[in-house]
């Protein structure tokens, strides 16, 4: 009697990769420029927070 054979699912890939959205900027050159690229999303967040 042929038993079934199991393939278990590949392991996913751990690899440590940089992720810009939760790495800090390196200077506070890097980090104004985060904050005035970003104007218009707090601008529309404060809009959609004053209407209700």
């Amino acid at each position: 009697m042929d038993l079934p054979t199991y393939e278990p699912p590949a392991e996913p890939d751990r690899t440590p990769r940089y992720r810009p959205a939760v790495e800090p900027p390196t200077t506070v050159a890097d980090c104004r420029a985060d904050y005035d690229a970003a104007k218009a999303i707090r601008d529309r967040i404060d809009k959609q927070q004053r209407n209700p």
